[in-house]
C-alpha cells in the first residue's frame, strides 16, 4: 500500500492484510482494500488453540488473525472453512499423542499441557513460514528453499543472515579478473584453451555440466570479461543453486540439516560454501570461541597457503545448515571465476553419486583429498580445525552422529 500525495508515493509499513484487519476492527468499509459491508464480518483463522467434543459436536478454540488472544472464541467445526489448518492441527495432535505414548484416538478434551503444545507448534510453524519467505526473497539462485521442523519447537536461528556470495571482511580485497576468453564455443572449440587453458588447467565440465576433474584439481570458469554468453558450458558454479532444497530439523540430535527435493545426478554442482572472508588471525580468535560451543562454521581457504578463512556462522547461505558425514555425498572443489587470486578460491560442492529426492546432503568436515598430483595436495579442507592452533588431541573431542558404517566416531 502507498498513499499518493500530489504526485508523491509514500510506502506504508503495514501489509495489505494488516490494513484489512484494522478496517474490520474499526468496523469501516474500504473499497480500496476490498472490505465492504458484505464481508466486513468475515474473519480469518490464524491458528487453532484447543479442541473439545461435546456429545457428537466438535468445537475448536480459534485464534483470529488481527485479534488478541483474549478475543479467541470456541467455534463448531461446521463454522470453519480452514481445511488446511484443521488437517495440520489434527496431524500435530496425533503426533504429540504418540510421542506421549497416549492412545492415538483424539480425546474428548485436551489437557492444558497438550493444548499449550499445539499453540506453540502453530506459532513455530508460522515463524518458520515467515523465515522461509525471507530466505526465498533474499536468494538470487533458481532453486527454492523450504523449511520444515516436525521434531521439536525450535524456530528460525536468531543470528543468521542469508547471503548469496562472499562477504569480504575488513582489510581483504577481491581483485576482479582483467581478461577473458575469446572463444566462440568454449567446450568444443576453445581458443587458447579457454579460461582453464590460459591458467594451465583442464576444462572442468562435460556437455551436461557435470564435473569431470578429479577432486583436488581446480576449476576455472569463464568470467565477466569473456565473450561467451550465459549458456556457456563453462559457467556452472556461477549460476548458483538450481535444485529445490529443504532445511529440516534432524531427529537424531544433529540440529538442522539440508535435504534435496529433487534428484541430483552424480558429479553435478549442488551449492557453494558462502560466508564472510576473514584473515587467519581473526579465524583463530573466532575459532577458539566456536570450539568451546562445540560447533564451527570456519572453512580454511588453504589451496596454496593458509591466509584466509570463510566463516559462515552469521553470514551464509544454505550450506550453513549442511551436516557432516564420514561417508558424504558432496565433494569440495576450489573454483576460480572473476577473482584469480589462488589464496581466495570459491568453495563448491559437487555430488559424489546420484542423490535421490528426499536424501540429506552431507560433506566431510575433515575431508582429506588423495594426492593424485601436486595440485590436490593443496586442497585438504580442515573445515573443523580452521583457525585452531595445536593438535586436535588437546581439544575437546566432538562426537560424530552421522550414523554411517564408516563413522570415525568423532568429528575432530
Amino acid at each position: 500500500m502507498a498513499e499518493n500525495l500530489k504526485g508523491c508515493s509514500v510506502c506504508c509499513k503495514s501489509s495489505w492484510n494488516q490494513l484489512q484487519d484494522l478496517c474490520r476492527l474499526a468496523k469501516l468499509s474500504c473499497p480500496a482494500l476490498g472490505v465492504s459491508k458484505r464481508n466486513l464480518y468475515d474473519f480469518e483463522v490464524e491458528y487453532l488453540c484447543d479442541y473439545k467434543k461435546i456429545r457428537e459436536q466438535e468445537y475448536y478454540l480459534v485464534k483470529w488473525r488481527g485479534y488478541p488472544d483474549s478475543e479467541s472464541t470456541w467455534e463448531p467445526r461446521q463454522n470453519l472453512k480452514c481445511v488446511r489448518i484443521l488437517k495440520q492441527f489434527h496431524k500435530d495432535l496425533e503426533r504429540e499423542l504418540l510421542r506421549r505414548h497416549h492412545r492415538s484416538r483424539t480425546p474428548r478434551h485436551l489437557d492444558p499441557s497438550l493444548a499449550n503444545y499445539l499453540v506453540q507448534k502453530a506459532k513455530q510453524r508460522r515463524a518458520l513460514r515467515r523465515w522461509e519467505q525471507e530466505l526465498n526473497a533474499k536468494r538470487s539462485h533458481l532453486g527454492r528453499i523450504t523449511v520444515e521442523n516436525e521434531v521439536d519447537l525450535d524456530g528460525p536461528p536468531r543470528a543468521f543472515v542469508y547471503i548469496n556470495e562472499y562477504r569480504v571482511g575488513e582489510g581483504i580485497t577481491l581483485n576482479q579478473v582483467a581478461v577473458g576468453c575469446e572463444c566462440q564455443d568454449c567446450l568444443w572449440a576453445p581458443t587458447g584453451g579457454c579460461c582453464p587453458g590460459a591458467s594451465l588447467h583442464k576444462f572442468a565440465y562435460n556437455d551436461q555440466g557435470q564435473v569431470r576433474l578429479r577432486a583436488g584439481l581446480p576449476i576455472y570458469e569463464c568470467n565477466s570479461r569473456c565473450r561467451c554468453g550465459y549458456d556457456c558450458p563453462n559457467r556452472v558454479v556461477q549460476k548458483g543453486i538450481r535444485y529445490d532444497l529443504c532445511i529440516f530439523r534432524t531427529d537424531d540430535g544433529r540440529g538442522w540439516g539440508v535435504r534435496t527435493l529433487e534428484k541430483i545426478r552424480k558429479n553435478s554442482f549442488v551449492m557453494e560454501y558462502v560466508g564472510e572472508i576473514i584473515t587467519s588471525e581473526e579465524a583463530e580468535r573466532r575459532g577458539q570461541i566456536y570450539d568451546r560451543q562445540g560447533a564451527t562454521y570456519l572453512f580454511d581457504l588453504d589451496y596454496v597457503e593458509d591466509v584466509y578463512t570463510v566463516d559462515a556462522a552469521y553470514y551464509g547461505n544454505i550450506s550453513h545448515f549442511v551436516n557432516h558425514s564420514c561417508d558424504p555425498n558432496l565433494q569440495v572443489y576450489n573454483v576460480f571465476i572473476d577473482n584469480l587470486d589462488e589464496r581466495l578460491p570459491r568453495i563448491a560442492f559437487f555430488a559424489t553419486k546420484t542423490i535421490r529426492a528426499g536424501e540429506e546432503l552431507t560433506f566431510d568436515y575433515n575431508m582429506q583429498v588423495d594426492p593424485v598430483d601436486m595440485e590436490s595436495t593443496r586442497m585438504d579442507s580442515n573445515f573443523g580445525l580452521a583457525g585452531l592452533p595445536g593438535s586436535p588431541k588437546k581439544r575437546v573431542r566432538i562426537e560424530c552422529k552421522c550414523g554411517t558404517e564408516s563413522c570415525r566416531k568423532y568429528l575432530f
